[in-house]
């Protein structure tokens, strides 16, 4: 794979804990120590600063800016202005003085030093001790946001001292931020600050939305003088304190986000109404109760049972399905790269987790794609065709990317709604939502799937000038992936329009039922017989190739070294395309197809992309290839942690993190639920004495609990039928079933 751990990660099951200050490692730490609600996403940052690489990010779903300019250009169909999450107010702004001398963690001689985030509470805290004037001080900053009151942020420093110590303060919120370096997206419309409170508003520079935050103030430990300060676009509090052992400051912060604008500027006063002690207990509460129905536990490999759970605590944080207004950015929260944008990745990747876990979350993801239609309609225009193209990359809807090669050639988000769709349906059994929403949604894609195919000289129909899921190979025809994928949204369409067609009225067209079958007949899927193998697009067993194993470790990431053209002249892939269209429709592919196509691609990919391990572990396991899937597994779990990507410090890979999850469930437990139902086969790595998880499906939960040569399965609720280690049988309490 050429790509290494970089561990200075201390390894626990509950938390992730840094110990020693890795200054050249602190923009990675701050996105590990990323804390968020879906609400807003704070990294792990230093409030009060630090001499050290670093990105102070602090984001709010859904409130973004347009790109400064507008792009020039004579072709049609490349978008003109971008979009992207912008880096809003600093909450936890702080600076600290000790006897007048400002601690540095960058620059001081530190006596101790230690990060930890806690999984069980969402608490973050930091602490560090120095010397300063022959007096030790020990600084210690907490803080966590409110699963509960989504709007809610709380923060704590506490100050101690082995000799009494001048100690200086300021507390306050700022919009002095900056995005990837640069300054001045936001304007204050209004700030305030008396006594122990303060509160400002600022406004976006071109999408006029508004955020309000208010602060509240309390101290311990000693007498103190306090000065309320406004600054140009800040709001806050300067402290001076006396400390003789110990001084407590807690910081209350509340947030309101107005991301339509439509309040002009007059916004509420915001206020948390919990103490930091109340709040914490309270989010103790919903995390326990998070756990109890979502952990995976492994039992024997502590690195990954860490790694995993990692990965569930992060897509915790990221969406929980508050807001449905709200998608999942392929950095959640956590970073400026990708700008926030949500990819074809939500629907394939993490739609599966929340479909199991929380099917009303689920849902609202889909509706995120229902409520921007319009746009998906608008682009395709863009593009000469009919119906509905939905964006490679976007938060509200239009498409945000400017790389025509991927926008205008990229048709994995429309099918992929329309496989989200379909998995939806198949888990929940909700028709009414398909009935309601989806229905629509199918039409419009199959509608410009239609209109952007073409038959070719031979008759058969498919995609001519096409970019698949590997990105290494553009302008392609006959993608494989492409075209199998709009096969089933085509058969998929029309199958729900001939079953619940009379109960919409969505202007269905004479002739165009008959259209999309013609088209899922005829369409072109490359296939080798002989050799059981799905070529990739038409050509690419002719291409170039190129030995991966010998790419050098230091040539990573390849889109920094090498230039743009070389990648794209081999069979090198980034990321699987066959082998991901193998495990979106499992039911559909033989083993055999899945051992001759895994053992051709593999070898070519080299997982540039973050998506890529979890696949080829998940089809790893299915073939018994165990070690080659306890490898990527690990790879999976442990890519933020350890760093495999030497890019973490620009945000955790989200979609990826989901796709961690799938590798459990999908890959070593053998669940697919492409098919007419639910299949469970599970097979366990030797280095592991157990793991179990837990499944929604059909309003029943199903507990699986695998150890050495035996699986116990329990169904809470109604008895369901599956397909368990490739026998039909009826799940109805617990089942016992040997390996």
């Amino acid at each position: 794979m050429g790509k290494k751990a970089d561990k200075y990660i201390e390894t626990h099951a509950w938390s992730i804990v840094e110990r020693g200050f890795h200054k050249e490692k602190n923009a990675v730490s701050e996105s590990l120590f990323s804390i968020g609600n879906e609400y807003c996403g704070l990294r792990g940052y230093a409030e009060e600063g630090a001499a050290a690489p670093s990105l102070q990010g602090c984001y709010f779903n859904g409130v973004y800016e347009w790109s400064e300019k507008e792009t020039e250009t004579a072709y049609k169909g490349i978008i003109r202005r971008g979009h992207y999450m912008v880096n809003a107010a600093d909450p936890i702004k702080t600076e600290i003085f000790l006897d007048g001398e400002k601690p540095d963690i960058g620059e001081s001689d530190l006596l101790f030093f230690e990060r930890k985030l806690d999984m069980r509470s969402g608490l973050f805290t930091r602490s560090y001790a120095i010397k300063t004037g022959g007096k030790e001080v020990r600084l210690t900053f907490s803080r966590f946001l409110s699963m509960t009151d989504t709007r809610s942020l709380y923060q704590r420093i506490e100050v101690e001292s082995s000799a009494p110590v001048s100690l200086g303060m300021y507390l306050g919120i700022d919009f002095a931020t900056k995005h990837w370096g640069r300054a001045g997206r936001w304007q204050k419309v209004f700030s305030h600050a008396e006594g122990t409170a303060a509160q400002i508003v600022g406004k976006t520079q071109s999408t006029g939305q508004f955020l309000a935050c208010g602060q509240e103030l309390s101290f311990s430990g000693g007498a103190y003088t306090l000065a309320a300060e406004e600054g140009a676009l800040s709001a806050g509090s300067r402290i001076l304190a006396n400390v003789e052992k110990k001084f407590t400051a807690t910081k209350r912060v509340a947030c309101y986000a107005d991301k339509t604008g439509e309040s002009g500027g007059t916004m509420p006063e915001v206020a948390p109404q919990k103490s930091f002690e109340e709040a914490l207990a309270e989010n103790v509460r919903y995390y326990d109760k998070f756990w109890a129905e979502r952990d995976i536990a492994i039992e024997g490999d502590e690195e990954n049972q860490q790694g995993i759970r990692f990965c569930i605590f992060q897509l915790g944080q990221t969406y929980h399905g508050a807001f449905p207004t709200d998608n999942i950015g392929a950095k959640g929260l956590t970073g400026e790269a990708y700008s926030g944008h949500a990819f074809w990745d939500t629907e394939t990747y993490c739609l599966p987790y929340y479909l199991f876990n929380d099917p009303a979350a689920a849902r609202d993801l889909l509706l995120f794609r229902y409520h921007t239609l319009a746009q998906a309609k608008e682009r395709a225009k863009m593009l000469d065709c009919k119906g509905a193209c939905y964006p490679i990359a976007t938060l509200n809807g239009h498409e945000a990317c400017d790389l025509w090669q991927h926008a205008s050639l990229q048709f994995q988000p429309s099918t992929g709604v329309a496989y989200g769709i379909r998995h939806y349906v198949n888990v929940t059994g909700d028709e009414e939502f398909l009935i309601g929403y989806g229905m629509e949604m199918l039409l419009e894609i199959s509608r410009f799937l239609l209109s952007r195919g073409e038959y070719g000289a031979d008759g058969r129909f498919g995609y001519f000038c096409v970019m698949g899921p590997d990105e290494f190979q553009m302008m392609v025809n006959h993608n494989c992936y492409t075209n199998y994928m709009a096969k089933k949204t085509f058969e998929y369409t029309v199958e729900c329009f001939e079953k619940y067609g009379g109960r919409v009225h969505l202007g269905l067209k004479e002739g165009e039922l008959a259209a999309f079958s013609a088209c899922a007949e005829r369409m072109y899927i490359p296939y080798d017989g002989e050799r059981a193998l799905f070529e990739q697009h038409d050509g690419f067993f002719r291409l170039p190739h190129i030995e991966v194993k010998d790419i050098p470790a230091e040539d990573f990431p390849l889109y920094h070294h090498w230039s743009y053209d070389r990648i794209y002249r081999n069979d090198m892939i980034k990321q699987p395309d066959v082998l991901m269209l193998m495990l979106l429709h499992s039911a559909d592919f033989t083993m055999e197809q899945k051992r001759a196509n895994y053992e051709y691609y593999e070898p070519r990919c080299i997982h540039e992309s973050s998506l890529s391990p979890s696949v080829h572990s998940i089809l790893a396991s299915e073939l018994k290839k165990e070690d080659e899937a306890l490898k990527f597994f690990g790879f999976a779990a442990r890519l933020d942690l350890d760093d495999y990507n030497r890019n973490t410090s620009e945000g955790l890979h989200t979609t990826s993190i989901a796709a961690a999850w799938l590798n459990i469930v999908y890959g070593f437990g053998g669940v697919r639920s492409d098919g007419t139902g639910l299949v469970i086969s599970p097979s366990i790595p030797s280095i592991w004495q157990r793991y179990a998880f837990r499944l929604k499906y059909k309003g029943r939960t199903v507990l699986v609990d695998v150890r050495k040569g035996r699986a116990v399965i329990t169904v809470e609720g109604e008895e369901i039928r599956a397909i368990v280690c490739g026998r039909e049988e009826i799940l109805v309490g617990t089942r016992e079933f040997i390996l």
